[in-house]
């Protein structure tokens, strides 16, 4: 019995030297207890303390009508940020939600405002209006809605920004969705562009709402 016990041990710690060990890490994920504007500040400051942590540069951050973008420009002062939009269009025909005024603020303080159409979107959801049909960014964008509308954007934008070749594909991000004109949600990942993304793989979830 002693020599099996010892045999074991052998091809435990050659398995160990193989793969370089066995590892885990305990991570903190902070959950709201409400999605939206309220958690904004704790976001960033979340997002912030991560990246620092970690030595990510940029962070990603979706905002529609520009007063994230601003709070993100002040609390993330320190890192490349890139505000995404939504399109012109997307509310109403020929708008743009985001204001003028935000994007001033925004590339005054050296951020970039990117203003594209939501990769899940677009075309499925031309579908759905028209045909009264779903496809496949429907789909995608359901199933993240799972996690929360946060977690759904902050998956998304990161697949926009390297698609405008605004981040680079093999350095991890901070990626910060929300609900309803807040932040709520924030990520840490590698970008992927839209043709590869079901090789995506999220690295951390940093926070979220809680909904129960």
């Amino acid at each position: 019995m002693q020599s099996a016990m010892r045999v074991l041990l052998c091809v435990v710690e050659y398995l160990k030297n193989l793969v370089g060990g066995f590892q885990r890490m305990e991570l903190k994920t902070v959950y709201f207890e409400n999605p939206g504007e309220e958690n904004t500040d704790e976001v960033l400051r979340i997002a912030r303390e991560r990246a620092a942590q970690l030595g990510i540069k940029t962070i990603v951050v979706a905002s529609v009508t520009g007063k994230t973008a601003v709070k993100a420009m002040e609390a993330l002062s320190k890192f490349r940020v890139i505000i995404v939009t939504h399109c012109t269009g997307f509310a109403k025909p020929n708008t743009q939600e985001f204001s003028e005024e935000s994007r001033r603020i925004v590339e005054s303080k050296g951020g970039t405002v990117l203003t594209v159409t939501p990769v899940f979107g677009g075309l499925s959801t031309a579908m759905r209006r028209k045909f009264k049909t779903h496809a496949l960014g429907d789909i995608v964008a359901s199933t993240l809605r799972i996690f929360g509308d946060g977690m759904k954007e902050a998956c998304e934008i990161v697949v926009t920004a390297a698609d405008a070749g605004l981040v680079r594909t093999d350095e991890a991000v901070i990626s910060i969705g929300g609900t309803n004109g807040g932040a709520d949600t924030a990520i840490v990942c590698k970008p992927i562009n839209a043709i590869d993304f079901w090789d995506w793989k999220m690295g951390e979830i940093l926070c979220k709402p809680r909904f129960l």
